[in-house]
């Protein structure tokens, strides 16, 4: 949850974080930007040095020095500094999400670990549903430097709870070498196995035509849709709710129809509700609820489909799990970080968010499409 909440719990404050440390709000989306960039780079190293030392230790660690990264938010006197310790949030937010999947896969096999995926993506998606109105109301309330005191709060709060009841799920005997040579070869052989690369290139697509809305939340809430920064609820309640039955789906189905299959059909549904966006913003001005509706009907084809599509990309690599994840997830975050910089080309109009989405999404069932395709080629090769 770290991770989101981090994004969403300011996304409020952006046009007040530029009006009170005089910087433009491209600049103020910079910080965005920042965070998203070192999020993405770290999360290369996240699953490796948890493969070298155990889940526990860096979790704790991380944790730890994203409360420090947030006081220095919260005191920031201008916006470069600000964009300096989101980067620092950005470098330490990750370790949750990357080593969080490596535990369900040193826990669980098969459609037990698709299940308990599942319940993750649950869980994960109380923080954009959260986020966002907490950090609206801590804005009006007490201006946006509270909002990385209450991330202060939350990190330290997490810092406990997982120093209790965290367990290393990592035995000594299954550790792998942290030495530069042996990761090189590692993140090689990884990062051109083209299975694994676009099993996860259609995972950040998949994921990006949603992000561009969450980038641009406040330009479409308050300058498209006329909303306060108290009514950021019209479009992240939709969504959690929508992630949540994505997420119930996967769960439901999993042992009863294969990954692949459970893959296209939440791209389906992607598709339908990609094409049924632009088509609405043809023919209607921007409107609550109905602008909203396909994006509750795109998430929940993403929720479906993101579990099967982790998976695919992991079970290639069994004995080196947190470092696939790494790799993974800095694919899908280096794609989060190139949307969030050219968020601010497409959000002139709720037309353009919605051929982007589509766009988007018709790129991930390419990608996906070419996974079955040399997954087909490598099983042929073996036989």
């Amino acid at each position: 949850m770290m991770g989101p909440f981090s994004i969403d719990t300011y996304l409020p404050s952006l046009p007040s974080i530029s009006q009170s440390l005089g910087a433009s709000s491209s600049q103020a989306q910079q910080t965005v930007t920042a965070f998203l960039i070192f999020f993405a780079f770290m999360s290369l190293w996240h699953g490796a040095i948890s493969d070298a030392f155990g889940r526990r230790k860096l979790v704790i660690l991380s944790l730890g020095i994203f409360s420090v990264a947030s006081i220095g938010c919260a005191l920031a006197g201008s916006i470069q500094v600000l964009m300096f310790f989101r980067a620092l949030q950005g470098a330490t937010a990750g370790a949750g999400m990357i080593v969080g999947r490596a535990v369900v896969r040193d826990l669980y096999e098969g459609a037990d670990a698709q299940k308990l995926m599942s319940h993750v993506a649950t869980i994960f998606t109380i923080a954009p549903v959260l986020a966002p109105i907490v950090g609206g109301w801590l804005q009006v309330w007490f201006g946006w430097r509270a909002v990385f005191v209450f991330l202060v709060i939350f990190a330290l709060f997490l810092m406990f709870s997982c120093w209790r009841a965290l367990p290393e799920t990592l035995p000594r005997s299954k550790r792998q070498r942290l030495e530069p040579v042996f990761l090189a070869r590692s993140y090689g052989k990884v990062l051109t196995t083209w299975p694994f690369v676009l099993s996860s290139v259609s995972l950040g697509i998949c994921n990006a035509g949603f992000f561009i809305y969450i980038m641009s939340a406040p330009r479409f809430l308050m300058t498209h849709l006329g909303l306060r920064e108290t009514d950021f609820l019209w479009l992240f309640g939709p969504i959690a709710v929508g992630m949540m039955m994505g997420a119930g789906i996967s769960g439901r189905v999993a042992g009863k129809v294969s990954g692949n299959q459970t893959v296209f059909i939440g791209y389906s549904i992607m598709a339908a509700a990609a094409v049924g966006n632009v088509i609405m913003n043809l023919l209607l001005p921007p409107m609550l609820p109905w602008t909203i509706v396909p994006l509750f009907v795109f998430v929940v084809g993403m929720t479906t489909a993101m579990p099967s599509l982790t998976l695919m990309g992991l079970d290639l690599f069994p004995s080196q799990k947190g470092l696939a994840a790494s790799c993974q997830g800095f694919i899908m975050l280096g794609l989060n970080s190139l949307v969030a910089a050219l968020v601010p080309l497409v959000w002139g109009t709720t037309l353009s968010l919605a051929v982007t989405c589509l766009g988007f999404t018709s790129v991930g069932l390419l990608t996906l499409f070419l996974y079955m395709r040399t997954m087909k080629q490598r099983v042929a090769v073996k036989m």
